[in-house]
């Protein structure tokens, strides 16, 4: 019986996914699609000042060499950018019911 505590929290630990530091790789592969996303954003005339805003401060982040940071800033500003295009694309239409007749 005072073994089981301490077994069941050891099981727990093992089992727990462990947390790793992102590479310089993650962060420029994220950086990467993060980028790609936001200049399909712009070329459809619809970005969003956040998805810049979120953009730049991943590339400071990962100058800086916070990886960390700036990976979850590329993949928020990811985001951003699949929402504005989202957006644009339900809205391509969606006005039409709006328009009064």
């Amino acid at each position: 019986m005072k073994w089981s505590l301490p077994l069941a929290m050891l099981l727990v630990l093992s089992l727990a996914p462990m947390a790793r530091a992102a590479t310089e790789a993650d962060y420029k592969a994220a950086y990467a699609a993060a980028e790609a996303a936001s200049k399909e954003a712009a070329g459809m005339r619809n970005q969003w000042t956040t998805t810049v805003s979120t953009l730049a401060a991943a590339r400071k982040a990962g100058d800086g060499g916070d990886f960390d940071r700036g990976v979850a800033a590329a993949k928020e500003a990811e985001a951003l950018a699949r929402a504005s295009i989202f957006q644009a694309t339900s809205e391509k239409e969606a006005w039409k019911a709006m328009e009064i007749r």
